[in-house]
């Protein structure tokens, strides 16, 4: 309980410093212009909840603006946002449930297993004549009859805040979890693992691309761990056409069991971006990613050029194509290396089903089990709306880990394949609250015994069976 109390303080720091920092920015802006222009911000940040009238009714038939996010920029692309009419904030109960066959280490033996989470939940929106913050938060406790899992206390956090002058746009953006397991397949089906009231924050695909996310897709990095991403991003119209981007980012992956390997990694990146027409928009980025080991003399250091293509139909269709060489160096090897990488995002709705998908070749920090992967990540959801009340989901993921023949990790040296599948089912009770069912099996095969955190297997097979209850107020109206 006193850790737990000071992790709270510390999440209440997290979540009120940023909100006034955004505010008093926010102030001096609006009482420096003279414009009297009440255009809100389209596209760039991630509304945390439908935006809804004083009275509760939600208009969910209100046309959607243009996403204007970079093609080369930091943020997966959307359909598009509701024009908001209000700022708010959104208070929330969830409880979730997750039986587990049997723990990752084969050695023991198998046996069904309990997990509680119990979380309080906010999502707030808050919107001036240039600019927006949005703040997602969900964080509480949990309780297992896994003796090796134990209880625990789980943190899940996003901010976006942007600016908009003339030709600028400036975003501040962080994410942060605090997880009792690897983030990668962690509450498939259910929304345990959506910052806030878990509305869909984006279409299926988490807000920033997985080039800017500490990896965590090897399932045996075991144990809690934390991670934190801060983004800055700034965007310059040359033209009605033309912009060029630049940002930097700062990540950490800090695990609290011993035997795992933690890491940072800083990047840069700058892009030029040229709207071919209202639909079709091409683009040049350059990356550098610098990946560096506490209490380890190892550092990597990975350089891509990428061209990018992008085709939007504004509710319908979102699509981004990434591809390029990759340059890599390390100290623990002679030279340097040279290969490819890519990537791609699909986003599309039609009628009553929504349908999201990822996939990402690149040179990773190795997930807390390696120094440095080569990791290929594909992930997929398909939402569909059954009936007036009930809703399904399908999900797919998968991640190809090879090591980079590293000197002196020679048992984490193999290549790890994971796997998640699962669906889900969930029904509105009413206007506030919903309840979840959903199952889901995860996998991970290796071509040799797996030593992590002190257990060692080839191979795991999990089955999950999740039950979960979410329940909020209506937005209370900020302005």
């Amino acid at each position: 309980m006193k850790h737990l109390g000071k992790l709270l303080i510390t999440a209440v720091v997290v979540f009120v410093g940023p909100l006034s920092l955004g505010t008093a920015l926010a102030a001096t802006q609006d009482q420096q212009t003279e414009s009297t222009s009440k255009t809100k911000p389209a596209g760039r940040g991630y509304p945390p909840y439908p935006d809804q009238d004083p009275n509760g009714d939600q208009d969910s038939t209100a046309p959607l603006q243009p996403d204007t996010r970079p093609l080369t920029g930091v943020q997966n692309p959307t359909l598009g946002s509701p024009e908001l009419r209000h700022s708010y904030w959104v208070p929330g109960f969830e409880y979730s449930n997750i039986a587990t066959s049997t723990a990752l280490n084969q050695s023991t033996a198998s046996g069904w297993n309990s997990t509680s989470f119990v979380a309080g939940e906010v999502s707030l929106l808050q919107t001036w004549s240039h600019s927006q913050l949005s703040v997602n938060y969900s964080g509480g406790g949990y309780f297992s009859t896994d003796t090796s899992q134990g209880n625990g206390y789980f943190h899940v956090f996003g901010l976006v805040q942007t600016f908009e002058w003339k030709r600028w746009q400036l975003m501040l953006l962080d994410d942060s979890f605090y997880l009792p397991e690897a983030a990668f397949g962690f509450g498939v089906g259910i929304d345990i693992s959506v910052p806030g009231v878990g509305s869909g924050l984006s279409g299926g695909l988490p807000g920033t691309q997985n080039n800017y996310q500490p990896n965590q897709s090897i399932f045996t990095s075991l144990g809690t761990r934390y991670s934190n991403s801060f983004t800055t991003q700034a965007v310059y119209a040359l033209s009605p056409r033309a912009s060029i981007d630049v940002a930097g980012s700062y990540g950490i992956l800090r695990f609290l069991k011993a035997g795992n390997i933690d890491s940072n990694d800083t990047i840069f990146n700058v892009g030029y971006n040229y709207a071919l027409s209202s639909r079709d928009t091409i683009g040049v980025l350059y990356r550098f990613t610098a990946f560096r080991y506490p209490g380890n003399q190892e550092a990597l250091n990975d350089h891509v050029v990428q061209a990018a293509y992008s085709h939007k139909i504004t509710g319908r269709l979102a699509v981004q194509l990434f591809g390029g060489p990759e340059i890599s160096t390390s100290r623990a090897l002679v030279g340097s290396s040279v290969s490819g990488s890519g990537g791609a995002t699909l986003t599309y709705a039609s009628g009553s089903n929504n349908l999201s998908l990822i996939y990402t070749h690149r040179l990773s920090e190795g997930s807390g089990v390696q120094f440095g992967s080569s990791t290929d990540q594909v992930q997929t959801e398909l939402d569909r709306e059954l009936s007036r009340h009930w809703k399904g989901n399908l999900s797919f993921g998968y991640a190809r880990n090879g090591s980079l023949g590293n000197s002196g990790v020679s048992q984490n040296s193999g290549t790890f394949n994971s796997y998640y599948i699962g669906g889900g089912l969930s029904r509105a009770l009413g206007r506030d609250s919903k309840f979840s069912l959903a199952y889901a099996t995860l996998i991970q095969t290796s071509n040799h015994a797996v030593c992590a955190a002190g257990t060692c297997s080839t191979s795991f097979t999990q089955h999950q069976i999740a039950a979960g209850f979410n329940w909020h107020t209506r937005p209370f109206v900020l302005r």
